[in-house]
């Protein structure tokens, strides 16, 4: 008898001890085969950038980057009311305190925000939250190793050398049709 409730208790401890607050990862997971959504897994890889060229501190700022997550809601006629109730549920993870807010610009309707994950010099993730009211939402989530804002600035300096791979953006293409 005492084996039997032992397993219950810990069973129970399990259930309990799941975190069952919404989540972005949940978010993305539960709408990847959702038909109003374009999801889209980027590595460092589309860069496609010569290391031997970058600085130090840009090679710090490529080796900080693992991968990044886009998940787009494609607007149409049909799908208005579900635009508002999955925008509002974006909304409403993003306001979780985990979530530091950097800046926001524009509206709650239309605008932009970008958030991070983590303390000011360990950032684990980005998160980049743009939406218009007549063509949908995008949710772009960089993930990486120990961030931060210098990191980001190197970053962007190495965007502008690389020769991004275009292939692994075909699928953001249907939203812009």
């Amino acid at each position: 008898m005492k084996p039997i409730y032992s397993i219950a208790l810990l069973f129970s401890w399990f259930l309990f001890s799941c975190n069952s607050e919404p989540t972005l990862q949940k978010y993305f997971v539960e709408n990847t085969e959702n038909k109003n959504f374009v999801t889209l897994d980027i590595s460092p890889e589309i860069l496609n950038v010569d290391k031997t060229k970058l600085s130090l501190e840009q090679k710090t700022a490529l080796q900080s980057f693992d991968k990044m997550n886009v998940l787009a809601f494609k607007l149409d006629a049909t799908n208005k009311a579900q635009f508002d109730v999955e925008r509002a549920k974006v909304n409403l993870i993003l306001k979780d305190e985990k979530y530091q807010q950097l800046m926001k610009f524009g509206s709650g309707k239309e605008g932009a925000s970008v958030s991070y994950v983590g303390s000011d010099e360990h950032i684990d993730e980005f998160v980049f939250f743009a939406n218009k009211k007549e063509v949908g939402f995008a949710v772009v989530r960089i993930l990486g190793k120990d961030m931060n804002p210098t990191n980001i600035m190197a970053m962007i300096s190495v965007l502008k050398q690389s020769n991004i791979d275009l292939e692994q953006l075909k699928p953001l293409q249907q939203l812009i049709k």
